[in-house]
């Protein structure tokens, strides 16, 4: 063949593949294990957690190149210090360091310690508790123990003064043998204070110190000038119980430590073995300093402690799981120097670190934080429950730090947040304060005692009121069961928002259940609260709500856009220049197709739905026995539980409807009033105007919000009576079939 012939042949023929791409290497692996001895970190001869760091960080000094794995085994990894990770330890450009549980693995990293050695002292067990540890929480068998309490005593008895309180002789606790074990638990609000009884001089109770000043009025450090929620003000009523006494340790499941005698006494439950007693000891298991490329995968944290509300600090809350700590500091009305919870997990000055798929369970304070301007970090497809305090903490409380503190474009998403706030019920289930291009998304939080979500800080302070703060995006969550009525927190919402925040939006979340049975009208769906500023809330469902759907109550939060949502209640304009509410879908009976959408869309799994029920009444005819001023019968069944009806004072003031036809009546709801003026009633349900042969339930003590009366009887007219003499006053009543 010559040379031309070749040459034709060649061009003739279809050009050559390209090369395939060579292959990522494969990760570098290191094996670690809760007995891991070795140095080799290998499969066969696994290292401990802190050599298997110092070897990750050996080799990323001698420049990496590829992604690098540390394998935990199964089992419990005991840690007397946190694991800390820094620069060293950060992924190669490109590439990641992850720390994940072995294929099949169910690592967890526990902060506590096993209390043994116990001994039958009556009904009781008792067992010495080792230097060092001063157990707040105890679970036995996984399961929480509660420290003894007693019941609570009213502002008239214990009367709380910016020193102290009176009432020792009365309240019981000048009788203990020890009082200085106790501390004061007080709910005022949405506050939660927590003080170490220090000492008792006849009827004086006098608290540790700085906790008590930081709890009281005076300092100029408890938070906005017009602050009335500290424990010397006129909204405290009670000492919600006192805790940590032998004295009152007599329920089964109740513990009690004893700091003198270094020990812990249990009354065990029925049936209940002590030989898996744990309390948490260590603070924080996993701490990340100035990390990068850090992927957590797979790992469990649990028995976690936090140790300051055990100190003379103790727990001087101010919103949100944050406390006001330091005999001294400086004056502060925007809550820039407040303190947050310990937890597990601590990400300070992160950039694209990766929680996720994480498992944390029974820690004494919180599950993540992730602070000091941590950015493009994510906190993903992790559970949390039964925790102390809130789960997942994010940002700041400084309204304006420099570039390189700001929080941005952080990620809550696929979480299940369940039974937070356990001790510390102000606590929220997600906190962030001045966030920008933050996503809390399709997670599902349930069981909460104060707020769900909540992000911005400040309380339209001066310093606070041109934050470092946008973009924020709170979408398809599922928030069910916040500001459980039985934790006595109030003034939240299951989402909370302060101060503004242009370009943020809350939509398709549903919001089931806040505030819901309160004994007076408190609670929200969403809170836009104070400064909230330039925020979209659209495309929400929002149902039985212990107050507003929507609240936005601050002349100065302004520019707010509530727009296609649906709820079965309705609520004032918003106010504020330009806050708007347009096209939302109010005092809904059924919830329609394209809201049952929106609920099978969020959270982190589909849940179920809680479907309205028709209301018989709302077409009825309301009367009542006599009104006072403008609260007419009427707006009871106007399809909203924010107006009220009102009777004059008098021997068996009533009001009641008539269905306009015999119905099978299955429950009454009835939302007491502003003013909680209904209360000693009872309910009636007849077929005949004259209600001689009414059936009749009796409704003992105040009527809530709502109080839902099962009767199941035939009716027409439903009367709701007062048994003696007293106001009728109701702002809903809905009969369903």
């Amino acid at each position: 063949m010559n040379a031309a012939i070749a040459l034709a042949l060649t061009l003739a023929l279809p050009p050559a593949p390209p090369a395939p791409p060579a292959a990522a290497p494969a990760p570098k692996v290191f094996h670690v294990a809760p007995d891991g001895r070795s140095a080799a970190c290998n499969q066969v001869n696994p290292c401990s957690l802190e050599t298997a760091r110092d070897k990750v960080r050996e080799a990323l000094a001698g420049g990496m190149d590829r992604d690098v794995e540390v394998r935990l085994a199964g089992g419990v990894y005991r840690m007397a210090a946190p694991l800390v990770l820094d620069r060293r330890d950060s992924g190669p450009d490109g590439h990641t360091v992850t720390w994940t549980a072995a294929p099949g693995a169910r690592p967890v990293l526990s902060g506590g310690v096993p209390i043994t050695g116990w001994r039958q002292e009556g009904r009781l067990q008792v067992a010495p508790v080792p230097e060092g540890l001063s157990p707040r929480q105890l679970f036995v068998g996984g399961v929480r123990a509660v420290r003894a309490r007693g019941g609570s005593c009213p502002a008239a008895t214990c009367d709380a003064t910016k020193t102290g309180m009176t009432g020792a002789v009365k309240s019981g606790v000048a009788g203990w043998a020890d009082p200085a074990n106790a501390e004061a638990v007080i709910k005022v609000r949405w506050r939660n204070y927590r003080c170490r009884i220090d000492r008792v001089d006849g009827d004086v109770i006098t608290f540790v110190q700085p906790c008590w000043t930081n709890s009281a009025s005076g300092t100029g450090r408890t938070g906005p000038a017009w602050d009335s929620t500290t424990v010397d003000s006129s909204r405290y009523s009670k000492v919600s119980f006192f805790e940590n006494a032998a004295e009152l340790l007599d329920e089964p499941g109740e513990f009690v430590f004893d700091r003198t005698a270094r020990t812990v006494s249990y009354l065990p439950r029925a049936g209940e073995r002590l030989d898996d007693v744990i309390a948490p000891a260590t603070e924080t298991l996993l701490r990340l300093e100035g990390a990068r490329r850090v992927r957590i995968a797979g790992l469990g944290f649990e028995h976690a402690a936090y140790r300051q509300p055990d100190t003379a600090e103790g727990y001087a809350g101010t919103q949100g799981g944050l406390t006001l700590t330091g005999a001294t500091g400086p004056e502060d009305h925007a809550g820039r120097f407040y303190t947050k919870p310990a937890a597990a997990v601590v990400v300070r000055g992160g950039r694209d670190v990766t929680v996720e798929g994480a498992a944390f369970a029974r820690l004494g304070g919180a599950g993540v934080i992730l602070e000091g301007g941590t950015k493009d970090s994510a906190v993903t497809g992790s559970t949390f429950t039964d925790l102390s305090s809130g789960a997942v903490y994010v940002g700041d409380t400084e309204p304006n730090p420099p570039a390189e503190l700001r929080g941005e474009r952080n990620t809550v998403a696929r979480n299940t947040i369940t039974w937070t706030g356990r001790e510390f019920t102000d606590a929220v289930g997600v906190w962030a304060g001045y966030e920008s291009g933050l996503r809390v998304d399709h997670n599902t939080l349930e069981k909460l005692p104060y707020s769900g979500v909540s992000v911005g800080w400040g309380w339209n302070q001066p310093v606070a009121q041109n934050p470092d703060m946008r973009d924020n995006r709170i979408t398809g969550n599922r928030i069910v069961d916040a500001m459980m009525v039985a934790e006595d927190q109030h003034d939240g919402g299951a989402i909370y928002t302060q101060g503004p925040q242009p370009g943020t939006v809350i939509s398709g979340n549903y919001l089931n259940r806040s505030a819901y049975g309160n004994t007076e009208r408190d609670g929200n769906g969403v809170y836009l609260d104070e400064q909230s500023s330039h925020i979209t809330v659209e495309g929400n469902v929002i149902t039985r709500v212990g107050y507003k759907w929507i609240s936005n109550w601050a002349g100065y939060g302004i520019d707010n856009l509530a727009t296609g949502n649906w709820t079965d209640t309705t609520a004032p304009e918003l106010s504020g220049r330009g806050s708007r509410q347009v096209d939302n879908h109010t005092a809904l009976e059924r919830l329609p197709d394209a809201a049952l959408a929106v609920v099978a869309a969020a959270g982190a799994s589909p849940g179920p739905v809680e479907q309205l029920a028709p209301d018989l009444a709302r077409t009825g005819s309301a009367t009542q026995s006599a009104t006072e001023g403008a609260a007419a019968a009427a707006d009871a069944l106007d399809g909203s539980t924010v107006t009220d009806t009102r009777t004059t004072s008098a021997p068996g003031s009533w009001w009641q409807v008539d269905l306009g036809g015999p119905h099978r009546i299955g429950t009454v709801e009835i939302w007491n009033d502003a003013s909680m003026t209904t209360a000693d009633a009872e309910l009636l349900v007849s077929a005949t105007p004259d209600f001689e042969r009414a059936t009749r339930v009796p409704l003992p003590g105040r009527a809530l919000r709502p109080s839902v009366i099962a009767v199941d009887a035939e009716g027409r007219y439903v009367r709701i009576q007062r048994t003696g003499t007293g106001r009728i006053g109701l702002s809903a009543v809905m009969v369903h079939p």
